[in-house]
């Protein structure tokens, strides 16, 4: 006979076993729940979850000891590896998937900058995606991985995800205009500005999200602005394109 699967009847029997739901969150800092609860953790432990928050796959124990201790004997960094591996199970048991080589976040964990990064990803390709999805998608790219981390690896890949969510962003303003929603296009917008000022492919799609809600006359100031941070920063002139752009308004 087959058998029919239940979710809610596996999540009555998770909250039976008291098998807490866990979520770590890396945009805008470090942060772990457990059933919805903060659970501080030292920072030997967030330091490891995070690593491994940012790896989708698993990973050498010999990598993660390295990276995370760079600055120790071989020896002393997987030390050190065990020590945070053996703390971290004690405040919060079940993150952490280990075997004798390798390590990697347990599967059911939600990550919120995973989530962030498989949305930027819809944004960029032109998938389509329902108009209150994309009224919300702002929000969900506001934020820098790790940020107030200085450690080289979190520098890495927070400019990884950077420039992901400044493509996402410019994405995202281009799906509002074209859904007629020019509120929240022209917020899109700002927010890819605000990341970068002086790339001109978030200012261009600012400016093109004025023009469409009908406002030339921002249009125009912003270009003007954008104009003279270019000249400020790097004795530039914005190109050809934004230039033609810019000339179809004010003709």
């Amino acid at each position: 006979m087959a058998v029919q699967f239940d979710a809610e009847r596996v999540d009555d029997v998770s909250r039976a076993l008291q098998v807490p739901r866990i979520s770590v969150t890396l945009l805008e800092g470090f942060a772990l729940s457990a059933d919805g609860r903060p659970a501080p953790l030292p920072l030997s432990c967030q330091r490891l979850t995070a690593f491994l928050a940012l790896h989708p796959r698993s990973v050498t124990r010999a990598y993660v000891a390295g990276m995370l201790w760079p600055e120790t004997t071989d020896d002393r960094a997987t030390a050190n590896l065990r020590s945070a591996l053996w703390r971290l199970r004690r405040v919060v048991p079940g993150v952490i998937v280990a075997t004798r080589d390798h390590l990697e976040l347990a599967p059911d964990i939600a990550v919120d900058v995973r989530s962030a990064a498989a949305l930027c990803r819809e944004l960029i390709s032109g998938v389509e995606i329902r108009l209150e999805n994309l009224r919300s998608a702002c929000a969900s790219l506001s934020g820098e991985v790790l940020e107030g981390w200085y450690e080289d690896w979190a520098l890495a890949e927070r400019e990884v995800f950077h420039q992901l969510r400044l493509h996402a962003l410019e994405a995202l303003c281009r799906h509002l205009v074209a859904a007629g929603n020019m509120a929240q296009a022209v917020e899109a917008g700002l927010a890819a500005v605000n990341c970068e000022p002086l790339r001109e492919s978030a200012q261009r799609e600012l400016i093109k999200a004025f023009v469409a809600e009908g406002n030339s006359v921002t249009a125009l100031r912003q270009y003007q602005a954008y104009s003279r941070l270019l000249r400020s920063e790097l004795g530039v002139e914005p190109s050809r394109e934004l230039k033609e752009i810019v000339s179809t308004i004010s003709s």
